[in-house]
């Protein structure tokens, strides 16, 4: 029998089984999109935008759709073109480019026709919904998502499914089934987990947005390591149904995109009726934010470490306060929630999935087939053995996570701080190295165990179920992405947003990939 999980080592990340809502959904007509710069008479910077339309912003894509300045068979082909062109990077498990031009029909409504991807465990009737597992190479649920349909019913055109960790595990995109997901600013670099196809195929320009999930950090990190904005919104925001899941009181969908503003534009659609009460701008001047050193900064890798220094100046220059207050007793906190509720509900979770869309097979047919050993091992201790008692499960729930959460809160009302700001992950991307060896990366001139190290800063959060935010905040001396979270307080979406996009404005751009 393989080795349990224990108290060092813990599943990654995953999807979203939240509540449905059912609020009023945007339309063409109340949807707005933000200010966009234009050029007029400027011969030169429109014919940049001509010629790399793989780079518009979502925003900008939507506003030439809408207007007729864009055809929309035009961009789709340039998109296709270019995944062709980048299929080294794997980042799609199912793209077929001929589906995705009979589906273009004249689209009216908030998106116009806007291309996105979805990371492959949200269910699509036209689609598989793999998981990037093998037992369910050719599973085919009976409906889209929720979210999927919400997308597609706001004028989004379907460009493909997005490779990820198997079944949602993993951090490095290694995967002997499906192929390595390459990292578009490093071919021989890890792309971050599990959304790691999401956040390289935003990241290398082949579609403007996506939908990926996260459970512990499973839209920050990929997005960190991959030079994009990642969104995880409070959980319960998004309907998480027709999902393959991992943990119910952890998963949540969130959307993938190259700036902030293009993920408040998914969000409109990912969680309809919130944006008119939600606050659209922030002043830097006078913006508290918390700066907890402890734990968060530990550790860093010296070219994180300077590029969130960096960041924090740039801040403070700009009239931000900068509240240097430590979140006391963090780490055992999140400690008596993550496992216990991860490990009991995992199980529990996919088997209902499996059931609930009549899939042709058991949750032990599934695990039998897993192809990531580390991943199997965890699965099958599941199945073996109650790891988690009910009763530990309980207390997790009704005790140690409401004290987590309360923790939280206590540190923003406290100090009067809006967010609070920390390094996405305590290092950039490492190269990729072989199923098996890649258990550890080196840290500061040490092997510390992959995943561990990279969900440090993005657990706690997780669990206590926070919108969390990351954005590109520099690159290291070798060229790759850097980024920086930010931290709301519970149900502070909107005002996160914009708090995100005030500190967006302000950083360098991040440099786009070689491609």
């Amino acid at each position: 029998m393989c080795a349990p999980p224990t108290r060092r080592s813990s599943p990654t990340d995953s999807p979203p089984c939240s509540p449905p809502r059912s609020p009023r959904p945007p339309t063409a007509e109340t949807f707005r999109l933000p200010p966009l710069t234009r050029h007029p008479g400027d011969p030169a910077k429109e014919r940049i935008v001509t010629e790399d339309l793989h780079w518009l912003s979502a925003v900008e894509a939507v506003r030439r759709l809408r207007d007729g300045d864009l055809k929309l068979a035009d961009y789709v082909e340039a998109l296709l073109d270019r995944t062709e062109r980048l299929a080294r990077l794997n980042t799609y498990i199912t793209h077929e480019p001929d589906l995705v031009r009979r589906s273009l029909t004249d689209r009216p409504g908030p998106l116009y026709g806007l291309p996105f991807a979805l990371k492959d465990i949200v269910d699509t009737a036209d689609l598989p919904t793999t998981a990037a597992t093998p037992a369910l190479r050719a599973w085919r649920p009976r409906r889209d998502a929720p979210i999927a349909r919400a997308l597609r019913d706001a004028g989004g055109t379907l460009m493909g499914k997005q490779a990820l960790g198997e079944l949602s595990f993993g951090m490095t995109g290694n995967n002997p089934a499906y192929g390595i997901v390459r990292n578009p600013y490093g071919d021989d670099h890890i792309p971050g987990g599990s959304s790691g196809g999401t956040a390289a195929g935003v990241g290398a320009g082949l579609v403007p947005a996506a939908i990926g999930a996260d459970t512990g950090g499973s839209c920050r990190i990929p997005a960190a390591l991959c030079g994009c904005v990642g969104f995880r919104p409070t959980h319960g925001r998004y309907d998480g149904r027709g999902v393959i899941p991992i943990s119910a009181t952890r998963d949540t969908l969130g959307p993938l995109a190259r700036s902030v503003a293009d993920v408040r534009l998914i969000d409109r659609i990912c969680a309809p009726g919130t944006a008119d009460s939600e606050p659209r701008t922030v002043e830097l001047a006078g913006l508290r934010l918390g700066v907890p050193r402890g734990f968060f900064y530990d550790d860093l890798d010296p070219d994180v470490a300077a590029a969130t220094e960096n960041a924090l100046s740039v801040l403070a220059a700009r009239g931000a306060v900068l509240v240097e207050q430590d979140l006391p007793d963090l780490e055992r906190l999140n400690e008596l929630v993550d496992l216990p509720v991860v490990l009991y509900e995992v199980g529990r979770e996919l088997s209902a999935y499996l059931y609930q869309h009549a899939a042709p097979l058991t949750l032990r047919e599934l695990v039998d087939q897993v192809a990531i050993p580390r991943v199997k091992e965890t699965l099958e201790s599941v199945l073996d053995k109650d790891w988690v008692s009910g009763a530990e499960y309980r207390e997790a729930l009704i005790v140690h996570r409401p004290a987590l959460r309360a923790a939280y809160a206590r540190y923003f009302a406290e100090h009067d701080v809006s967010a609070l700001v920390v390094p996405t992950t305590p290092l950039p991307a490492r190269p990729h190295r072989p199923i098996g060896e890649d258990r550890t990366v080196e840290l500061n001139g040490r092997p510390v165990d992959t995943f561990l190290t990279y969900i440090r800063n993005t657990n706690a959060s997780s669990s206590a179920g926070l919108p969390c935010l990351s954005i590109p905040s520099g690159t290291s001396r070798d060229g790759l992405p850097i980024g920086l979270e930010i931290v709301g307080p519970d149900s502070s979406d909107g005002r996160l947003l914009a708090i995100g996009e005030a500190i967006e404005a302000v950083l360098p751009p991040l440099p786009r990939p070689r491609l």
